[in-house]
């Protein structure tokens, strides 16, 4: 479809005219030569003020004969525009010199739509030659020529299908049988599983065409198939491995033979869904069970997901205890009432347990409301919302006896924005518990139950290690507190307000005091059952490394906005091991605790002026737990210190772990299990070996 020589010749021309001749400051058009295949070309006229107000422009279809351009000339009008119109309007950047002419086709491409059973056409079906002419009392100014070439298999000349693509059942048919397929209605080039490619468009590129599942091979045979014959590389032993299967039966279908009992092919998307709750507890509850409401509905209590999002409609699960904090959107937020007027069932037959409610009104709100944004309105009244819910419930055996819940409520503007950090907590307790302090093991640790200390200074040492819990602006001052599980490490922090003109012992007093309020023990407990009021019953003393000292304020470097060895950061370092079993249950048990304070170098952040404000000195507390081994690991010995090609942890290849599976190593299935394995591949290795080409010559031998 190139050319023929003429051409390249007329359009240098042209091109070289419409560059010269705005120089000279003539009527020109910008560009004057247009090749395309739209229905819509632009052109740009360009020139004097007077010229182009007195300016009028014609559109005429030429006849182009022998493949080659007509030369443009004005006595060759014919008024004749077939399909096309001409559309004039200012050039938006320079309306007083410059029109914008566009040219567009009248009526829509279906003429294009070919009615041949190949979809793939090599010859326009729209070549137009069309001339586009600025003149002035018959004088010819300027022209424009435009060469129009449409395809029937351009994606403009099909209009927009509102039918869905049905996409088959990816189990039964490959979901894209051709993925080199890219352009709808059109050939793409090297990909020979095109059906829009008729059969002379393929003979052009079949040599190139793509390969593999890219070029359409979605379904090709795998190794494993009996049926696959190889020349070289088959081991004597395929035969006896090797799979009986049909073709259809493959696993880049995912799918695979299930024989008679093979189901048909199914909806797309079919999911059961429990409409109605399951009720089982009038028969009593067991582990895990949500509890049930007199109206055969769960009892719900927001909690978090393991996604870390808060579930607001969560089942309560009978003797399963979660304390859970979540952030909510205080514009939408109300006084949850569901609880009020609703009755659980107790487990037993016809047993009904109505909540006793407590309601407590919230004293700072700083501790939970954040980025508050208060809209004053004329006649808006105040609302409360809930801040806090504690369930607590008192069972026995497998029924429900009481339950207890205290609801702490704020009373917020109506028209207040923020967020809200709301707690929900719910503890199973047995019926016949007092106000005795519970255990965190029996006799060993819990992994999630907080670490025991005690305070020995004190009447009452009952006390707890803490961690920070920040609310608000995440001022220390507006902080609470958090226990210490055992087991999990954590990190929190907050936040010291302090001026330019701090006094620097000031600074070091307030923020131990900070630190030090989290650690109001003197020892923590070796078991997670060790009595509060025997100190002999496996109580350890808590080791303080490097105390700081706050009355050492040293002159050096000392200024305003500026001090030095400020306590910053508390480390808290528990070691524990494992101590043995109770009926199968490892019992683990601390060790040692340490705790490490550290200081910081503090200094005013000031922007461009340092303003009267104050700025925020960050404190931090982290919580690192170090298991410690029962059993010192076995020394080296001098062979395996100087032969390092025998260490499996320095080296790629690893001789003792050779057989890996069947050593004490590996714990991935019981011993035994892995013996019995190793056995019976022994079995079928020998097997191979008998069943073998070499050994059958050698017995005919």
């Amino acid at each position: 479809m190139g050319l023929p020589p003429p051409t390249p010749l007329l359009l240098g021309l042209l091109f070289l005219l419409g560059v010269l001749r705005p120089l000279w400051g003539d009527l020109v058009f910008i560009p004057s030569f247009i090749r395309t295949s739209r229905p819509v070309a632009s052109a740009s006229l360009v020139g004097g003020a007077e010229d182009v107000s007195a300016v009028s422009l014609s559109l005429s279809l030429l006849q182009d004969q022998a493949g080659s351009l007509p030369v443009p000339a004005c006595g060759v009008l014919n008024n004749d525009t077939g399909n096309w119109s001409l559309t004039v309007t200012a050039n938006v950047v320079r309306p007083e010199n410059a029109l914008e002419v566009t040219v567009r086709l009248k009526k829509g491409l279906q003429s294009c739509s070919s009615n041949k059973t190949g979809s793939f056409s090599e010859s326009p079906c729209i070549v137009q030659t069309l001339l586009v002419s600025a003149s002035d009392n018959s004088s010819c100014l300027a022209h424009l020529l435009i060469q129009v070439e449409i395809y029937a298999n351009s994606s403009l000349a099909h209009n927009a299908s509102e039918n869905r693509t049905v996409i088959p059942n990816q189990v039964y048919q490959p979901l894209g049988p051709c993925p080199c397929n890219l352009t709808a209605g059109a050939c793409d080039v090297r990909c020979c599983c095109d059906q829009e490619c008729s059969s002379n468009v393929i003979e052009l590129f079949r040599e190139s065409c793509f390969t593999g599942v890219f070029g359409g091979d979605v379904n090709p045979l795998f190794d494993q198939l009996c049926s696959v014959q190889r020349a070289h590389g088959v081991p004597d032993w395929f035969p006896f491995l090797c799979v009986q299967s049909s073709l259809a039966n493959s696993p880049f279908l995912g799918h695979f033979y299930h024989g008679s009992v093979s189901s048909g092919p199914r909806a797309a998307f079919e999911v059961y869904l429990h409409t109605d709750p399951k009720d089982s507890s009038d028969f009593g509850y067991k582990q895990g069970d949500p509890l049930m409401t007199a109206e055969k509905a769960y009892l719900t209590v927001p909690q978090v997901s393991l996604a870390g999002q808060c579930v607001q409609k969560a089942p309560v699960g009978f003797l399963q205890n979660f304390d859970v904090r979540c952030i909510t959107d205080l514009e939408g937020s109300w006084e949850q009432g569901g609880i009020i007027n609703t009755k659980i069932k107790s487990g037993a037959i016809g047993g009904i347990v109505t909540p006793k409610i407590i309601y407590e009104e919230a004293t700072d709100l700083d501790r939970f409301i954040t980025s508050t944004e208060t809209l004053l309105q004329p006649g808006s009244a105040p609302r409360n919302v809930t801040v806090e819910e504690h369930y607590v419930f008192r069972w026995n055996n497998n029924t429900i006896s009481e339950i207890h819940v205290r609801i702490i409520r704020a009373e917020v503007n109506a028209h207040q924005k923020g967020t809200m950090t709301q707690r929900f907590t719910v503890k199973f307790v047995s019926y016949n518990s007092g106000n005795e302090k519970e255990t965190s093991g029996n006799p060993g640790y819990q992994l999630g139950r907080p670490v025991r200390a005690i305070d020995s200074s004190r009447a009452n040492p009952v006390t707890a290690l803490h961690l920070w819990q920040s609310a608000g602006r995440g001022l220390c001052t507006s902080a609470t507190f958090r226990p210490v599980l055992f087991g999990e490490d954590a990190l929190s922090g907050c936040f010291l307000e302090v001026a330019i003109n701090e006094n620097c012992t000031q600074l070091r007093e307030k923020a131990v005091d900070m630190l030090d309020s989290l650690m109001q023990a003197t020892h923590v407990a070796m078991r997670g059952n060790s009595d509060y009021n025997n100190l002999s019953d496996g109580w350890l003393e808590i080791i303080r490394a490097d105390a700081p000292d706050t009355g050492a304020d040293p002159s050096e470097g000392s200024a305003n906005g500026t001090c030095l060895d400020v306590p910053a950061q508390l480390s808290i370092r528990i070691l524990f091991s494992d101590a043995g079993a109770v009926e199968g249950i490892t019992q683990q048990e601390i060790l040692g605790a340490e705790t490490r304070v550290s200081s910081v170098n503090w200094q005013f952040q000031c922007g461009l002026t340092c303003e009267q404000k104050a700025d925020l000195f960050p404190l931090s507390v982290s919580v690192q737990f170090i298991r410690i081994p029962a059993q010192l690991p076995r020394p080296l010995t001098r062979f395996q210190i100087n032969f390092t090609e025998y260490d499996c942890n320095r080296n790629d290849v690893c001789w003792p772990q050779l057989l890996y599976p069947l050593t004490r190593y590996y714990q991935g299935e019981p011993y035994s299990q892995c013996v019995a394995k190793g056995l019976l591949l022994v079995f079928f290795s020998i097997l191979a070996v008998f069943l073998s080409d070499p050994w059958t010559r050698r017995c005919k031998a």
